[in-house]
């Protein structure tokens, strides 16, 4: 007879993970693991961040002959004396605990006005994923020197004095990244070197150079003419009009910081491919985010403004953002004092603010120079009311092929007004009281609401035939215009309604099983919809933050999708002053709790919401259905039970 091992679950099975150890374990929670190219970045941005604060004019990055690679600047070098609190070296802290950095300290003469590094797990990263790494100092008349291996110190800080005719101040890091947390160890030279020709962009008079020893070869960076020349090289086409390029800071603005601002250069070409890339804070954001978003409100709404003043739309025609947007390429490059970016890699930007902050110098300048430059304002309203009118007569040609044999759309459904394929989403709601709030929050222009009663029917082996016994069901393929259809079936998508179906559940275990029944019923039944990215998840928070003023800040509202962003809100309030307390928590049971106004703010805004697209991922099609025949098959109780004994120490629960 078989012994049954021992599955005991005591105090003794808890684990805390110290220290780097998180970062070791699960490498894809804090970085890329192509390859090494972002760990390396967090150094650069290091060191751009010294040139950003006026300390640096020069960075040099050598990809040295053993694989590693070195970046040396020439800023303040970093602090090597104890900490008060910690009582250890700072340039140690620095490189072993998370969380720790020059970039939180945002009070009155603090290290960094503005800057990149806001989370704290930067070089703390680099460092944990690294068999070595080195790192120089030079400061106050001293080198200080110390090295660390996959996170820990192998070599203890050692100091020494300045020699003659060494530099008097700046850091070099040396980096050995190790193999085994990437899929591969080589760098992506393309992307490296496209990454610091940016920061010399960005930082016109700082030079920015890459040495390869292997190739013998050394390539230098320095703009003077900042983003028009960059942007003018990159163009693929010629401009319809002069390149658009200005700048604004705050000063003396009670509703932004001292020195927050863009600055941007702008063109629209009839054809070639958009050049568009933006940065905050020297970092780049290749996914976007709310600086974009402020930057295409800015232009939309100084173009419609001279549209309307000269009256050039004509009759029946409907200016949309995307309009404006469609040809314009564009290098724009954000200063915010205290970012908050979507995930650790820093791709995109979350700040509100900053829509309206870019907004509010963009939108003014544009309208002065459309009005100056009338001529070049007509050619430009002239491209965007064509790009208009073909998007009209491409909604139009879906409608009549609609025909008119088509079911009777749903009584519950609160359809757009838009026809437009490429513009319009429809969000199935969990919920009559949430379906309110969602009508009354949304666009009414584009977005559309299907509330959902109760849950959904598992239609995992519901044949295709009798799916539309179930009204819930028969209401969502109506209203999405698609019949079900098989994996292996050519369905008729033309009939498609919106090209954005959205799952909108409340952040519960009652929401998570809703979207899963949801998932089922698209993998099984609208196969096609997930394999052309038209199906997303909705992600409402569980939390809001209501902070009193600090300093020049006035009163804020932050949302926090879960308890571990909660906490990392909490500690941020923390290090800006804020009295333990003075903030107040609010918990979200649902989304029937929330307003309409919260609704839009949170989770319906496509600036500003997180809306997570449904791929297949690594999994092919096959490995996919079987994983969901255990979880969703009705005869598969013992694989499910399998399935937990196995996983269910992974999963998180929120008591």
């Amino acid at each position: 007879m078989a012994v049954k091992p021992d599955t005991g679950y005591s105090e003794g099975s808890i684990r805390v993970l110290k220290g780097l150890e998180p970062v070791k374990q699960r490498p894809g929670m804090y970085t890329r693991t192509d390859n090494p190219l972002h760990v390396i970045q967090e150094v650069l941005d290091n060191a751009a961040d010294e040139a950003l604060a006026g300390f640096g004019k020069r960075i040099k990055t050598t990809l040295h002959s053993d694989g590693s690679v070195s970046i040396e600047d020439d800023g303040r070098g970093i602090p090597f004396g104890l900490h008060p609190e910690e009582k250890a070296p700072v340039i140690e802290l620095v490189y072993t605990r998370l969380h720790a950095g020059g970039k939180f300290d945002k009070g009155k003469g603090g290290a960094y006005s503005f800057s990149g590094g806001l989370h704290g797990v930067g070089v703390s990263v680099t460092n944990a994923l690294a068999k070595r790494l080195e790192v120089s100092t030079h400061r106050e008349g001293q080198v200080a020197h110390i090295v660390f291996s996959g996170g820990d110190v192998i070599e203890q800080l050692h100091l020494r004095k300045l020699q003659e005719g060494e530099r008097r101040q700046g850091t070099t890091v040396r980096v050995w990244p190790d193999p085994k947390y990437f899929e591969s160890h080589a760098l992506p030279m393309t992307e490296l070197a496209h990454l610091l020709r940016s920061k010399a962009v960005l930082m016109p008079g700082v030079t920015v150079s890459l040495v390869n020893e292997k190739a013998r070869d050394t390539q230098s960076w320095q703009y003077k003419g900042g983003l028009r020349d960059y942007l003018m090289q990159t163009l693929t086409a010629d401009p319809v009009i002069p390149l658009f390029e200005g700048e604004g800071y705050a000063q003396n603005n009670d509703n932004f910081a001292e020195g927050e601002g863009a600055q941007w250069c702008v063109a629209f070409t009839e054809d070639g491919q958009p050049v568009r890339e933006s940065y905050v804070n020297l970092i780049p954001t290749s996914a976007g985010g709310t600086h974009e978003s402020g930057l295409r409100d800015g232009l939309f709404n100084a173009v419609k403004s001279f549209v309307d003043l000269h009256s050039l739309l004509p009759k029946g025609v409907k200016l949309l953002p995307e309009d404006v947007f469609a040809r314009a390429s564009y290098v724009l490059s954000a200063k915010v004092l205290d970012p908050q970016f979507q995930g650790q890699i820093k791709e995109r930007l979350n700040s509100r603010d900053a829509v309206r902050l870019v907004s509010s110098f963009v939108r003014p300048a544009l309208e002065l120079w459309l009005n100056q430059h009338v001529e070049y304002g007509k050619k430009l309203a002239e491209l965007a009311i064509k790009a208009a009118q073909s998007r009209q007569k491409a909604g139009q040609k879906v409608e009549k092929r609609k025909g008119s044999g088509v079911a009777v759309l749903p009584g519950k459904l609160t359809d757009c007004e838009s026809r437009d394929l490429s513009h319009n989403e429809v969000f199935l709601v969990e919920g009559d009281s949430a379906g309110g709030s969602a009508k009354m929050g949304r666009d009414k222009e584009c977005q559309a609401i299907l509330p959902l009663r109760g849950k959904v029917l598992n239609t995992w082996e519901v044949e295709r035939d009798r799916l539309f016994a179930n009204t819930e069901i028969h209401d969502i393929a109506v209203a999405i215009g698609v019949d079900p259809h098989g994996p292996n079936d050519n369905p008729d998508l033309s009939n498609l309604r919106y090209g954005k179906i959205c799952i909108l559940s409340d952040a519960d275990v009652d929401g998570s099983h809703i979207q899963v029944l949801l998932l089922t019923l698209f993998f099984r039944h609208f196969p096609k919809l997930i394999d052309a990215g038209n199906v997303y998840i909705a992600r409402p928070p569980l939390f809001r933050v209501d902070a009193p003023a600090r300093g020049k800040k006035p009163p804020s509202k932050t949302y926090a999708l879960d308890e571990g962003e909660l906490t990392a809100i909490l500690d941020k309030l923390r290090k800006e002053g804020v009295r333990e307390g003075a903030w107040s928590i609010s918990r979200f049971k649902g989304l029937g709790e929330m307003s309409a106004e919260q609704l839009w703010e949170t989770t319906l805004n496509p600036d500003t919401r997180r809306l997570l697209p449904v791929q297949l991922g690594k999994l092919d099609f096959l490995a996919t259905e079987s994983l969901i025949t255990k979880l969703m098959g009705k005869g598969e109780a013992a694989a499910r039970r399998e399935l937990m004994e196995l996983h269910g120490d992974a999963v998180e629960v929120d008591i």
